[in-house]
């Protein structure tokens, strides 16, 4: 791209420079931040949870060397492919989440602290923590760069879900269907537990809320990982790696149960606050679902105790609650307090924790930008772009002010039309979306800048005699305008002074020569004088002709 020479062309440019860097830039570190903490604390819940689940392991074992539960070791086998499949999903999505750090920093096939973590706040975050290119075109683009349901490492990545929830579901089912004699499930209680098993499982994918939402998303991948930053995908991954992790430890705690084994480990509970998002604006609602992190199937809702910001929540059978807020109050980052108790059936111990949930509240931006100038012109089409941050294309609507019009050109941009002087030669266009206005923007109204008369490209001064007389008319050029307008010469007087001869004087309508005009330029000759005088010219937009001045042309 050519740099331009012009002052006001190249400061333009800049202008839009630091327009994209600061649409770019409308996520917080706030924001980033709390996306890391939420991932470790994903982190930290799995981590609580497969300690559960290996005590719980543990005591089973510790049980059947008993010979008297010998017919109980048939569950083993199965709890060992169970943990099979969940190290084998979890081994999957830990590269999957390589990959993203690593493309999104160095690039160098492997992840390294050095080459793709950086100190941020005092603790090391992947270097393309923002970047959301990365993770659109991974997960979300197939190899040609389009977007279609399948294409990208997303829709693989839900094809595993599937199938691993399908294969604990099937290993499950195998134990009870063939071993449910020997365990004592009645067979008319075989089929219910398998029912429970898979109705109750939080493993599994949600094909139902990306179809019906009104965003436009081609794709379950697109909708959940799409134009998302690194920061952002990577705590929905590991809450994918807890969801999973969860199930694992119901349906060991389920199959120990089977055996009459210790089938419920109470070490730590924490409160999971499931939250649809964690960046708002405000007047939006926050959604999110409540449980307990170390929660297992066998417990009774009246054993939970669930608290948000001190407010007590119902729980329901499979030990999660609901909870929603309107996000009001000053933009920033806010904290949710939450707390759970949970009583321990066997001992009537009572182990309580408390949590917390950071999100930010945030306000749309929204910039409106003249394509050409920072003002509109009147008498010629004025292009402008409209760019609204946390809002889909769809919702944006823009209205425009008494003094203009405009239309729609597609992709964020419209054209204003028709603009007519005001009496403070300003006019607004305002920006709404859902009902809520964004922002209002004034902008100046100016005519377009006075044209140039020429003659053969020169304003006055000296002409050769053969120019001169080869020249049809006066000519109005508009000078460094970016804008795709024409003015036209409506007429001037013309005032000949040859050399030694007395002034000859002629009024010409329009800017072709004419009539005794046309008969003066025709005498031309070398030290002839000649003087355009009261030059009008009329410019689109012009309710009248506008006065040019006077030109001066010596003939050589």
């Amino acid at each position: 791209m050519s740099i331009p020479k012009e002052p006001r062309q190249l400061m333009i440019n800049i202008m839009y420079l630091v327009l994209m860097a600061l649409l770019a830039l409308n996520v917080s570190a706030e924001v980033m931040d709390a996306f890391q903490t939420l991932d470790e604390g994903n982190k930290n819940s799995i981590a609580t949870v497969d300690e559960q689940i290996e005590e719980t392991v543990a005591s089973l074992d510790e049980l059947l060397k008993d010979e008297s539960k010998a017919k109980f070791r048939v569950l083993q086998d199965p709890i060992a492919q169970i943990r099979a499949e969940v190290a084998s999903f979890n081994s999957y999505v830990i590269g999957l989440r390589d990959t993203l750090i690593d493309v999104s920093g160095n690039n160098d096939g492997e992840v390294t602290m050095e080459g793709d973590y950086i100190e941020s706040h005092g603790v090391l975050a992947p270097k393309g923590k923002k970047n959301k290119d990365v993770t659109t075109r991974l997960l979300v683009q197939g190899p040609d760069g389009q977007v279609s349901e399948g294409s990208g490492a997303g829709e693989d990545l839900k094809q595993r879900i599937i199938q691993t929830r399908q294969r604990l579901v099937d290993i499950y089912s195998q134990l009870i269907t063939e071993h449910g004699e020997t365990l004592d499930i009645a067979e008319s209680e075989q089929q219910a537990r398998i029912a429970s098993v898979a109705e109750n499982m939080p493993f599994s994918i949600d094909d139902q809320t990306w179809r019906e939402s009104n965003n436009k998303k081609v794709s379950w991948a697109d909708y959940k990982f799409g134009h998302m930053p690194l920061a952002a995908v990577l705590p929905l991954m590991s809450q994918i790696q807890s969801d999973l992790k969860v199930s694992e430890a119901n349906l060991v705690n389920d199959i120990v149960q089977m055996a009459g084994g210790k089938q419920i480990v109470f070490d730590k509970f924490f409160p999971v606050f499931q939250a649809d998002k964690s960046y708002v604006i405000g007047g939006e609602r926050l959604n999110a679902t409540v449980s307990v992190g170390s929660y297992s199937s066998s417990l009774q809702p009246e054993n939970i105790t669930l608290r948000v910001n001190g407010q007590s929540l119902p729980i329901r059978q499979d030990g999660t609650a609901d909870f929603s807020l309107v996000a009001n109050g000053s933009p920033g980052p806010k904290t949710i307090k939450t707390y759970v108790a949970v009583k321990n059936p066997l001992t009537g111990e009572v182990i309580e924790q408390d949590g917390e949930f950071t999100y930010e509240i945030g306000t749309r931006s929204v910039a409106v930008s003249a394509d050409k100038m920072n003002v509109f012109y009147m008498g010629v089409d004025n292009p402008i772009t409209v760019s609204a941050a946390g809002v889909a294309s769809n919702d944006v609507r823009v209205s425009f002010g008494d003094a203009i019009q405009g239309t729609s050109t597609g992709n964020n941009s419209y054209m204003v039309k028709g603009v007519r002087p005001t009496g403070i030669n300003t006019t607004n266009i305002t920006v709404t979306a859902n009902g809520q206005t964004l922002g209002t923007f004034p902008f100046r109204v100016k005519p377009i800048p006075d044209p140039v008369p020429t003659i053969g490209g020169q304003q006055g001064g000296d002409i050769a005699n053969s120019t001169f007389r080869a020249q049809q008319g006066l000519f109005a050029e508009l000078k460094n305008f970016d804008f795709d307008a024409r003015c036209n010469i409506a007429g001037f007087n013309l005032l000949y002074v040859p050399a030694r001869e007395d002034p000859l004087v002629s009024q010409n309508p329009g800017g072709s020569f004419a009539g005794q005009t046309a008969a003066l330029i025709t005498k031309a000759k070398p030290g002839d004088n000649y003087l355009f005088k009261n030059i009008k010219a009329k410019c689109p937009g012009d309710a009248a002709p506008r006065d040019l001045g006077t030109m001066s042309f010596t003939i050589r």
